[in-house]
C-alpha cells in the first residue's frame, strides 16, 4: 500500500508538466502570425542653407611688425665740445623739422673765419693794385703807338699777374665760405619730424666729425612690411610708380590691448619686389600716416603705432562679381557640392572655386541663388539619395 502511494506522488508532477506543455502547444497553434509590413525609408537627415549670388570685396588678412619710414643717424660734420642740448633730447623725445637738437662750440671756427676774411681783403687789395698797373701799362703801350710792332708781351700788360690775383681772391672767398659753413654746422637741427631712438651725447662732451651720436626715426609715416601669399597678390592693387600710389589697396591696421581695440587706416605703398623662396610670400609695404596721432585732437584717446608693435593687417582688395559664398566645410572632393533638389533628393554638382577665404569659399557655376546647399556630411552619399530636412524635424 505504501509503494502505491509513492508511485502516485511521483506521477503527479509529470502529469502537471505534460498538461502544461500540451496547453502551451495548443495556444501556439491557435495564434495567428502577424502580417509583415514594408517600412518606408524616411531619408537621411541633413542640415541645409539657401545660397545667393553676391558681389564680394576680397579681404586679405596678415600679421606684421611696425617700422618707421625714415631712420637716420646724427653724425656731426665738425668736431668740438657740446655746449647745449635741446630740452627733451632723450630717448623717446619728439621734435619737429627744423628744431635745434644740440650745439657744438663754434669759437674755433669763428676765429678761422676771421683769418679768411682778412685773407680775402688782402686779395681784393692786391687785385685792385694789379688792375691799376695793367691800365697804366695799356695806356703807355697805346701812347707810344707800338701797335704796328705786333701784340705786346702779356707780362707787359700784367695779364698773368691779373689771373694770379683773381685766382687768389677766388680761393680766399671759397675758404671764407667754407669757414662760415663750418660755423653753421656747429648747430644740429632736426632734418624731419622725428623721435629720438637712441642717443650717446651729453653737455661738455667732445664729439668727433663723422662719428654717430644719435639715431632718429621719422614720425610722419609708419611702414609695415606685410608678407602676403603669392596667389593673394592678384586681388590687391600694388602701386608700381609714384603716380599709382593713390591707387594702392586700403588697409586697416589694428591691435588689441587689454580687451580694447585700436586701429589705423593705411594703404599699400609698394612691393619690395622679391618673393621669399621658402614661404613663397610677397612682401608688401603698407604706409600709415600720423602713427603717433599728432594731428588728432588732444582730448581724443589714442595709442601710438610705435616701432616694433606686432599688428594685424586687413587688406581690402578688388571686388569679385556674381559669386556665391559657401562655408569651407560644404565644399566636397573634386571641387563639388551637395544640393538638395526640389524632390528631396541629393544632387552632386561640380563648381568653380574662385577664392578660398578664412571661413568661406567663393564659387561660380553649379549653384544658383535659392538652391539648398547641404552642410551635413553623409557617409556613402550618392546622387538620388533621399533626404529630409533637419529644420523640419526640429519644428
Amino acid at each position: 500500500m505504501r509503494g502505491k502511494t509513492i508511485i502516485v506522488k511521483g506521477l503527479i508532477p509529470v502529469i502537471i508538466l505534460a498538461a502544461g506543455f500540451a496547453g502551451m502547444q495548443a495556444m501556439v497553434l491557435s495564434k495567428t502570425p502577424p502580417k509583415k509590413q514594408a517600412r518606408p525609408n524616411p531619408g537621411a537627415l541633413v542640415e541645409t542653407m539657401r545660397v545667393s549670388s553676391v558681389d564680394r570685396r576680397v579681404t586679405v588678412w596678415a600679421t606684421a611688425t611696425v617700422q618707421p619710414q625714415m631712420t637716420a643717424e646724427l653724425v656731426p660734420q665738425v668736431r668740438g665740445r657740446v655746449i647745449a642740448l635741446a630740452p627733451g633730447f632723450v630717448v623717446g623725445g619728439f621734435f619737429e623739422k627744423g628744431d635745434l637738437l644740440f650745439e657744438i662750440e663754434a669759437i674755433d671756427y669763428e676765429l678761422v673765419a676771421e683769418k679768411s676774411r682778412a685773407a680775402m681783403a688782402k686779395a681784393e687789395y692786391e687785385l685792385a693794385r694789379i688792375e691799376s698797373h695793367a691800365r697804366v701799362a695799356r695806356l703807355e703801350w697805346e701812347r707810344i703807338r707800338l701797335e704796328k710792332k705786333g701784340r705786346p708781351n702779356p707780362l707787359v700788360l700784367y695779364e698773368p699777374q691779373l689771373k694770379n690775383v683773381r685766382a687768389a681772391l677766388a680761393s680766399a672767398r671759397a675758404d671764407l665760405r667754407q669757414r662760415l659753413i663750418d660755423i653753421g654746422r656747429t648747430k644740429i637741427y632736426a632734418p624731419f619730424n622725428c623721435r629720438i631712438r637712441s642717443e650717446a651725447i651729453d653737455p661738455g662732451q667732445y664729439v668727433t666729425a663723422g662719428k654717430s651720436v644719435a639715431v632718429i626715426c621719422g614720425t610722419d609715416t609708419a611702414e609695415i612690411v606685410v608678407p602676403v601669399p603669392l596667389h593673394e597678390v592678384q586681388w590687391l592693387c600694388v602701386p608700381r610708380t609714384l603716380k599709382d600710389k593713390a591707387c594702392g589697396s586700403p588697409a586697416t591696421v589694428s591691435i588689441d590691448v587689454n580687451g580694447r581695440s585700436f586701429s589705423w587706416q593705411g594703404r599699400i605703398d609698394r612691393s619690395l619686389g622679391e618673393v621669399d623662396p621658402k614661404g613663397r610670400m610677397v612682401r608688401l609695404i603698407v604706409s600709415v600716416s600720423d602713427p603717433y596721432g599728432h594731428r588728432l585732437p588732444p582730448d581724443r584717446e589714442r595709442l601710438d603705432l610705435a616701432e616694433g608693435l606686432f599688428v594685424q593687417v586687413i587688406l581690402e582688395g578688388k571686388t569679385v562679381s556674381d559669386v556665391i559664398p559657401i562655408p569651407t566645410g560644404a565644399l566636397r572632393e573634386n571641387s563639388s557640392v551637395w544640393v538638395m533638389n526640389s524632390d528631396g533628393r541629393l544632387d552632386i554638382r561640380n563648381v568653380e572655386v574662385i577664392r578660398r577665404e578664412k571661413e568661406n569659399v567663393l564659387i561660380r557655376g553649379g549653384l544658383e541663388s535659392g538652391d539648398r546647399l547641404i552642410l551635413t556630411h553623409l557617409s556613402g552619399a550618392a546622387p538620388g539619395m533621399k533626404l529630409r530636412l533637419a529644420e523640419e524635424e526640429w519644428q
